[in-house]
């Protein structure tokens, strides 16, 4: 039988259904909404379609959401003084540095600009100290991705404890914060990447495999164990039409879509896993949508967390 698909349109629709009379409620009592500060610097396409879906959604929850456009040739102190001064805002409990930031700004730009956003004001749990606390199970705010994707899980009923998880990939910003929330809800984890020996053999022991490593097909079935769950975090644009032939079967709908638009969005795992696991987050509709899902979560916890009204 094909995999059951994980909704994880469905599920970030109950987590923005559950955080918007949460944020009225914030509202209400503050006599302000929780305030979200979202920077991008320069003119990436695809960096402004992500901010302009973040803005629209938050918005939708009841947030404030406020964007501090620079232009790509803004140097990095200037950057940084921007992240300040939403640092010493009162009304942005959030701030969000949206990626990839411009070369130009230097190879360590990143880690600095991550560095210097507040830690209460950290919705994307990127902060060292927020790292941290992650570590010893006591985060409050979490990277987005991760976090969403424990929640697809356990939504979707799929048991973690006592499970065998194999995470592909090992960012700072998907890997490690997914093998820790993994290890929290007592899986035994395993950390995969590049220079992993025998990858295949050790993805096909998982219970439940997450492949987050950027390769678009990568994961095919000899890496999947028979009824795995298999959650796929990549999201690339393919825009080769051999690529797409040889992937999706003439006729097929994905084939219909490139057909149409030129360019279809696809994950790390190979489509015909479908046919050997038990469940399966799709590209799209899988991963994606929960991510901002919990960027707005963490932007309310942030505000009630630096209110004191945090449960």
């Amino acid at each position: 039988m094909p995999a059951r698909l994980l909704d994880g349109a469905a599920v970030a629709q109950q987590i923005r259904s559950e955080v918007r009379p949460a944020v009225e409620a914030f509202t209400a009592r503050a006599g302000r909404p929780p305030g979200l500060g979202i920077v991008l610097v320069g003119d990436d396409p695809a960096s402004d379609i992500y901010v302009r879906n973040k803005l629209k959604s938050a918005a939708d929850a009841g947030l404030r959401a406020d964007l501090e456009r620079l232009p790509a040739d803004a140097p990095l102190p200037r950057l940084l003084e921007t992240v300040d001064r939403l640092n010493r805002s009162d009304v942005h409990d959030g701030i969000l540095v949206q990626s990839p930031l411009p070369a130009a700004m230097g190879a360590d730009a990143e880690r600095r600009v991550f560095d210097g956003v507040s830690p209460a004001k950290d919705v994307d749990g990127f902060h060292p100290i927020n790292v941290g606390r992650l570590v010893q199970n006591r985060a409050a705010l979490v990277a987005c991705t991760p976090s969403g994707i424990i929640e697809l899980l356990e939504r979707s009923r799929i048991p973690i404890a006592g499970t065998r998880a194999v995470v592909i990939g090992r960012s700072a910003i998907v890997g490690k914060p997914m093998a820790l929330l993994l290890l929290h809800r007592n899986a035994t984890v395993t950390i995969c990447h590049s220079r992993s020996h025998e990858l295949a053999k050790i993805a096909s022991q998982a219970d439940i495999l997450v492949a987050a490593i950027g390769r678009v097909a990568f994961v095919t079935r000899d890496f999947v164990k028979p009824g795995a769950t298999v959650v796929d975090v990549g999201i690339t644009r393919v825009t080769d039409r051999a690529v797409v032939e040889r992937l999706f079967p003439a006729g097929s709908k994905r084939r219909d879509d490139f057909e149409r638009r030129g360019s279809i969005t696809v994950g790390d795992v190979h489509p015909d896993v479908a046919d050997i696991a038990g469940a399966l987050s799709p590209v799209p509709g899988g991963v994606g949508p929960l991510t901002i899902a919990m960027l707005l979560k963490n932007t309310l916890r942030a505000a009630e967390e630096r209110a004191g009204w945090a449960g």
